[in-house]
């Protein structure tokens, strides 16, 4: 029912004239109270006898217009384990726990600030450190992440993993998933149970990153300790420190300021980034081409890759000394049986940055090819995508090598490789 207060008249004692009114109409106890709020002034001023004009209010709460509702972006999380979803005896225990036993659907409630984010979708594929992780998987993750961003409503993705192979399976996804919109890889230096654990922030920041729209067109990325990282150049440098991905060379895509991202430079690629090895039909139960690593060292015996070939090698990576040098014995038999049978090898290097190219290296001569800016790690996943897509050496050298010295005055041509499984 309709409450009315009574006008009431006066003359202003410093402006001559007609009586003044005030009506006011009270209809609500909402309205009431707003309009007993208002201040004096805010009421308009009428002569006697002319029809009320009402102060304006909002309406009663359940008539008002509600503002347009904006829906936070969807957003999948992906567990797979490692040290962020780790638990230990103490709350000062940083070493020796015991990873990926802590549910991603717990890590998510750890952190409300998350469904402020995003609207998250959290799927358990696997709960093991990241040592463990069956290469078989890294297939079955392309596909479902394909999927899954695909989708319309999907904006971003986001990976909880073990820091120690992360940039392996972020470089692997990297390579096999083509898409425009953001996958972040992301984990921690210490387990949930620490005091002072950094998983919770940085969980945090990717779920945001994976939500943002300046985070479209940039490939995959790994989160930790406030920086962007891009896999293809970044790697693990401190077994223990928070502050342990670094891209000494080619830098960090961005930061964290406040858990929000901030990027220096616009939506760009690598320049070695160029080609796309399509998964979609590769039967996950076949495996992937066998690829060993030999480290060089002093006093290196040259049976080491005699045994790996034995062993039924399908490749092999050298980490090589310096720029990819290798003992002159060793590399000349080395030599002899890649022009023998065809066999691919990519001279890499063991220190943390650099370049390898595939020519003069120092007791390998022209024979490999040259594993570039990348180490390796990253040479052996690029190895086994290219003799799974049925690549010759010619062909594979030219992925390897694309970002060789003068090699610059054109960008190469995106190209694809299906990889299918045979019947």
């Amino acid at each position: 029912m309709a409450l009315c207060i009574r006008s009431r008249s006066w003359r202003s004692p410093t402006r001559p004239g007609p009586l003044w009114t005030v009506q006011k109409q009270i209809r609500t106890p909402y309205q009431r109270a707003w309009t007993l709020k208002q201040p004096f002034s805010s009421f308009p001023r009428l002569s006697n006898h002319q029809p009320p004009a009402f102060a304006q209010y909002p309406g009663p709460i359940s008539g008002a217009p509600l503002a347009a509702v904006t829906r936070p972006p969807k957003v999948t999380i992906y567990g797979t384990g490692g040290t962020i979803a780790g638990s230990a005896a103490s709350a000062g225990q940083t070493t020796g726990y015991k990873s990926g036993v802590i549910s991603v659907g717990e890590l998510i409630k750890a952190v409300p600030e998350l469904s402020k984010a995003a609207d998250l979708n959290a799927k358990q594929i696997i709960s093991v450190g990241s040592p463990d992780i069956p290469e078989g998987l890294l297939v079955h993750m392309s596909q479902q992440i394909q999927k899954e961003l695909d989708s319309d409503t999907t904006q971003g993705v986001v990976i909880t993993h073990g820091t120690d192979t992360i940039e392996e399976t972020a470089f692997w996804l990297d390579l096999t998933v083509k898409t425009d919109k953001p996958i972040v890889l992301v984990g921690s230096m210490r387990p949930a149970t620490a005091h002072s654990a950094d998983g919770p922030m940085n969980l945090l920041c990717a779920v945001k990153l994976a939500a943002s729209e300046c985070a479209r067109k940039r490939g995959v990325m790994i989160v930790l300790n406030d920086r962007i990282c891009s896999p293809r150049f970044t790697t693990k440098t401190n077994a223990n420190s928070l502050d342990t991905f670094k891209a000494e060379e080619q830098g960090f895509l961005g930061c964290f300021v406040d858990s929000q991202p901030v990027f220096y430079y616009p939506p760009c690629r690598p320049l070695s980034h160029h080609y796309y090895f399509n998964v979609a039909g590769w039967d996950v139960k076949q495996g992937l081409p066998d690829v060993d690593i030999l480290f060089g060292h002093l006093g290196l015996r040259q049976e080491l890759f005699q045994a790996a070939v034995k062993s039924d090698a399908d490749g092999i990576v050298l980490a090589g000394m310096g720029s990819g040098c290798w003992l002159t014995d060793a590399g000349e038999a080395i030599s002899k049986y890649i022009k023998e049978n065809d066999f691919p090898v990519v001279a890499s290097r063991r220190t943390p940055w650099g370049y390898v190219g595939g020519t003069k290296n120092y007791g390998l001569g022209d024979s490999c090819i040259g594993g570039g800016f990348l180490d390796p790690q990253k040479c052996r996943i690029l190895l086994q995508l290219c003799l799974a897509a049925d690549l010759g050496n010619g062909a594979i050298r030219a992925i390897f090598e694309s970002n060789k010295p003068g090699s610059h005055a054109t960008v190469p041509k995106f190209r694809e490789f299906k990889i299918e499984s045979t019947p």
